[in-house]
């Protein structure tokens, strides 16, 4: 009979994103996948005990600070045997830093299905507690997301801080405040002044949670007279001090799929782009979604 209830209902591993912290930035998908769980494993000491409120009665629940790679993936087994559903729970998003691909290959070994239930990042909340959008017209168009080499894992080449900071744009920078000397010598060397400004999080959306604002010039400072060297975010770039740009989306005249433009504001906002003092970017003529025009 067991044999047939597991035929019935085969095992299946859930990778939850917990977010950065607060319990309540759970989406609805990771609350239904944990509380759906026979087994739930957690990673303690980066999620906060709330999220284990979803859990049902009698699962079984597993702290992974004190679980090998291995000791993960014999629970994976008993899932492909005994038809179980796992929630395998990661702080932030599980598609940054949370070593899911190798327990995604060890799963597709042991033919067990899975799922990615994707969180919110912890650089996207700091951004919101700082209060700051991170792509502001004809200042940063991009955000790189990265990270100090020098730690256990190392970096690829071609991937350093310095060559990331050549492009001047808003730089995310995890798992780096245990050698902040270092990054202020490679952000300076990639080329932003020592001005520049940083958002320094500890902790985002914990009760704990230190949110600091400073410079390149004053970063290391900063972070040694806080004493942080663990669960702390950057974020870095002339983006988080810029006011006064606007972009294409709401301008009335700017048209695209689900609104037309007023014929004089298309017509003055023309007359601005040859001059170089309208909106920035090149003309999409109403071309691809809201999102991408932004």
């Amino acid at each position: 009979m067991a044999d047939a209830a597991a035929a019935a209902s085969p095992g299946k591993v859930t990778f939850v994103g917990a977010g950065p912290g607060a319990a309540d930035l759970l989406t609805f998908r990771a609350a239904r996948a944990i509380a759906d769980a026979d087994v739930v494993i957690w990673a303690a000491s980066l999620v906060q005990a709330e999220v284990l409120e979803h859990a049902r009665d009698g699962a079984e629940i597993l702290d992974s600070a004190a679980m090998s790679l291995e000791d993960v993936v014999a629970v994976y087994e008993r899932a492909a045997r005994d038809g179980l559903k796992v929630a395998r729970i990661h702080s932030g998003d599980p598609a940054l830093w949370g070593g899911t691909q190798e327990q995604l290959d060890r799963c597709a070994a042991l033919g067990v299905a899975t799922e990615i239930v994707p969180g919110v990042s912890s650089f996207s909340a700091v951004a919101a507690i700082a209060g700051r959008e991170l792509t502001i017209p004809e200042v940063a168009q991009s955000v790189i997301l990265t990270r100090l080499g020098g730690g256990k894992t190392p970096m690829p080449p071609g991937e350093e801080v310095r060559e990331f900071a050549r492009h001047g744009t808003t730089m995310a920078l995890f798992l780096s405040a245990a050698r902040s000397g270092q990054l202020v010598r490679e952000l300076l060397e990639g080329g932003y002044p020592t001005s520049t400004p940083v958002v320094v999080a500890y902790q985002a959306t914990w009760p704990e949670e230190l949110v600091l604002t400073c410079t390149i010039g004053t970063l290391e400072e900063t972070v040694k007279e806080h004493r942080l060297w663990k669960h702390t975010l950057f974020l870095v770039g002339p983006a988080l001090a810029a006011h006064g740009t606007r972009s294409h989306l709401y301008h009335p005249g700017h048209f695209h799929g689900f609104r037309r433009a007023d014929p004089a504001a298309r017509a003055a906002l023309r007359a601005e782009r040859a001059e170089g003092t309208g909106p920035a970017g090149a003309e999409r003529a109403g071309h691809g979604s809201p999102e991408a025009e932004a």
